[in-house]
């Protein structure tokens, strides 16, 4: 895990390089491996610490991390405030030589499983601007007054999700990822990059979505002849195939430019983020009305693309943020 990881903490040493994780996260895809429990510990919320802590917190957990010891997740969203990130209440107040942690957070991925927490939490409840006092703390999961509840969900049953609450839990300066009331902008920071590794997970899953349906309308005999053979059938698969090789074009060319370090790409990371996940979801209505009764049927592999899918429209940003993040970038507000 966490092939990016420079080798002193343990990591391969593929430092820089953001096409081993998107790579990982298309194949998983692929084979029809829509949990993200490996890659959201180790790609997702581990360059928090790799980019943002001290070299104390780096060394500290980075190697874990890599052996699979500890398992990470991040506590964003909030019962009241969910893409309204700027306005979470979740609080910290600064007890001389530690935090006290008081709050909820939810729909919290890795949440069961998880040994650490990045959590936002509001470190100046009097701020001028809401987003400027917000701070990230590492918190771990067996500290005390942190406790945890399942949520059940219909699909990605892989990927637990919970609900996070921190009753008095005491956190030590030494936990602070970056700068007090800076965490907003470090959140802001590693957003292009998590956008673009949802997309390449989605767009996996279109092809594991098609590649299920074609095998199933060549064996299925309608009519005394395959499914495959009927008008409807190849030009439904025929417009999926095309919006899939698009926005697979697209999304190669958003990835070049992140690597390249190209600035202003963050309309097109939430535009092909918006895009693939919604392709996902109609990749899934589509075949699934192809399989018929067997399509929602539980132990038909095509059924759980259609609940995962689902899920993965609001995961890591909803398709109406990304769309606001796109129309903002047109100059329209």
């Amino acid at each position: 895990m966490a092939m990016w990881v420079d080798k002193k903490y343990g990591g391969a040493g593929c430092t820089g390089d953001f096409l081993y994780t998107v790579i990982k996260a298309e194949e998983y895809s692929k084979r029809g491996l829509n949990c993200i429990f490996s890659r959201l510990s180790g790609d997702v919320v581990a360059p928090y610490i790799a980019e943002n802590g001290t070299e104390e917190q780096r060394r500290k957990w980075l190697p874990k991390i890599v052996r699979g010891e500890t398992v990470m997740a991040v506590c964003m969203t909030e019962p009241d405030f969910g893409s309204d990130l700027a306005h979470i209440q979740c609080s910290a107040v600064d007890m001389c030589d530690h935090y006290l942690v008081n709050g909820c957070k939810t729909f919290i991925s890795n949440g069961m499983v998880a040994d650490l927490f990045v959590v936002a939490v509001r470190t100046n409840p009097n701020a001028e601007k809401a987003h400027k006092g917000i701070s990230l703390l590492l918190i771990e999961a067996d500290s005390e007054g942190l406790t945890r509840q399942l949520i059940p969900k219909i699909g990605l049953q892989a990927q637990d999700t919970a609900q996070i609450f921190f009753d008095n839990v005491k956190v030590p300066k030494s936990n602070l990822i970056g700068e007090e009331n800076r965490g907003f902008y470090v959140l802001m920071q590693h957003l292009e990059a998590e956008r673009i590794m949802a997309a390449y997970g989605s767009i996996g899953t279109v092809e594991h979505t098609l590649a299920l349906t074609k095998e199933y309308v060549k064996q299925r005999i309608l009519f005394g002849k395959p499914l495959s053979s009927f008008q409807n059938t190849q030009y439904k698969l025929a417009q999926l195939n095309t919006e899939y090789n698009l926005a697979l074009n697209y999304l190669d060319c958003v990835l070049l430019d992140y690597m390249a370090g190209k600035k202003d790409i963050n309309t097109d990371c939430s535009m092909i983020k918006y895009y693939t996940s919604e392709l996902a979801f109609r990749a899934a209505d589509v075949c699934v009305q192809l399989f018929g009764g067997y399509g929602i049927c539980t132990e038909v592999p095509i059924s759980r693309q259609f609940c995962d899918t689902r899920i993965m429209r609001f995961m890591g940003g909803t398709t109406e943020t990304q769309m606001g993040v796109v129309a903002g970038g047109l100059g329209i507000k």
